[in-house]
């Protein structure tokens, strides 16, 4: 049986933690889409980690991490985060990597940078992890196969010289840059082959018969809904899908063995990136939310810029628990709200004029303005109370109303960053 982590709005929700501490009763963990461009944060007894490649499940001795096909697997990132895995005390994990899966490139991360330059303040805010280009070469039939990489050298310098035919006129004549080298290319793929040579997989027959023996999986999704590239704010999207429907796709299982989807739902939003935003907020208020919000201040995981904040987005986060098929809701980050008399909460938009429950298409959001609710808020640190009815009453009230708005059940409270700050509701 298998069950997916996935977030309800821009993602930065907590999925790591929740992966972190469900893996427990998990056989197998499986990043199933994404790369670098986000980062899960995870604090336990190791300390914290950001982690931007690996599965959440690493930090557990009894479990087999995946990294399905579905991935843009940064090579370099791989090996620097077991390294600092292992560097830091963390026994070395069990790892897989698909042979299925598609390797990012070099010149993947240089084209994103220069697009990005290139569009000047039309860009889309990309991380510069290469992903756009990433993706685009894997349906254009351009990408490298982490199997290729153990294919007869010949073959592989053939498929090298018929990319580099394309992206060199895109590096000359589009971004006015030298173009790259067939021979560089080659000694950097065989450098990502010696490196993945321990981990590379069947990864496909593996699942196949982990699932016949009635392992227990968990899926871990990458961002949030709304970056989905066909029902999120696009175009200020990711490139690929992150519903826990397409972890099927990712991973390489059947779809009817995604028996739960349990949904991340921050308890305020906040967003890396550009994109329509409804419930955002500005100046000392914004300041102050990302000042007391995640551990530490809201800052990317993989960026380290200032998040943009927002109230919690009643309308966004239900079209996300929606588009997800959420069987449970995890509420996260309850415990930053506590410095606050009221809690404002988007419990509709305005949209010319009319009051509407439902999440538009992009282009009629950027028309849309939050219609608020105020809730009071309870003004004390609620940080290691482990039962739900021990919470402050206001703090109880503000999940069930969450909760009623988002019509799932919210079956996990954080209240704080560790593993151990969780109430099982």
């Amino acid at each position: 049986m298998a069950k997916a982590i996935v977030g309800a709005c821009w993602g930065d929700e907590g999925k790591g933690k929740i992966t972190d501490m469900l893996a427990d009763q998990c056989d197998i963990v499986i990043r199933y889409q994404g790369g670098s461009n986000a980062g899960h944060t995870i604090i336990n007894e190791y300390g914290k980690f950001a982690l931007h490649q690996l599965p959440s499940g690493v930090f557990h001795q009894n479990i087999t991490n995946v990294i399905g096909n579905g991935v843009a697997l940064s090579v370099e990132n791989f090996t620097s985060e077991l390294e600092t895995l292992i560097d830091r005390g963390v026994p070395k994990p069990k790892l897989m990597v698909s042979d299925r899966c598609q390797i990012v490139m070099p010149y993947h991360k240089e084209l994103d940078r220069l697009e990005e330059d290139r569009l000047s303040d039309q860009a889309f805010g990309s991380t510069k992890s290469g992903i756009a280009p990433f993706y685009s070469d894997k349906y254009a039939k351009l990408g490298f196969q982490v199997s290729e990489l153990f294919d007869e050298e010949s073959v592989l310098r053939n498929k090298i010289e018929k990319v580099l035919a394309i992206k060199n006129v895109l590096y000359t004549n589009l971004y006015h840059v030298e173009p790259l080298d067939a021979e560089e290319i080659f000694k950097k793929l065989m450098e990502y082959k010696e490196a993945l040579a321990p981990y590379v997989a069947d990864t496909f027959d593996y699942l196949y018969h982990a699932i016949q023996d009635y392992k227990e999986i968990l899926l871990e999704g990458q961002l949030g809904s709304l970056k989905d590239p066909d029902h999120g704010i696009y175009p200020m999207v990711t490139s690929s899908s992150t519903l826990a429907g397409f972890g099927s796709v990712g991973a390489g299982i059947p779809p009817y063995e995604i028996k739960e989807v349990i949904t991340v739902v921050k308890a305020y939003s906040s967003a890396v990136g550009a994109g329509e935003f409804v419930s955002e907020i500005f100046g000392e208020e914004a300041d102050a939310l990302r000042r007391n919000g995640g551990d530490g201040g809201e800052y990317g995981a993989t960026t380290g810029r200032p998040r943009r904040m927002g109230w919690l987005d009643l309308v966004a986060s239900r079209y996300g628990c929606q588009l997800q098929g959420a069987t449970s809701v995890a509420f996260t980050v309850v415990d930053a709200l506590s410095y606050l008399d009221e809690i404002p909460v988007c419990v509709a938009y305005e949209l010319d004029g009319k009051e509407i429950s439902h999440f538009p298409s992009t282009t009629l959001l950027k028309r849309c303005k939050p219609v608020w609710k105020v809730l009071p808020g309870w003004k004390e640190d609620i940080r290691g109370i482990r039962k739900f009815e021990d919470l402050p009453t206001n703090a109880q009230n503000y999940i069930l109303f969450a909760e009623k708005e988002l019509g799932v059940s919210i079956d996990y409270v954080s209240n704080g960053p560790s593993r151990s700050d969780i109430i099982l509701k």
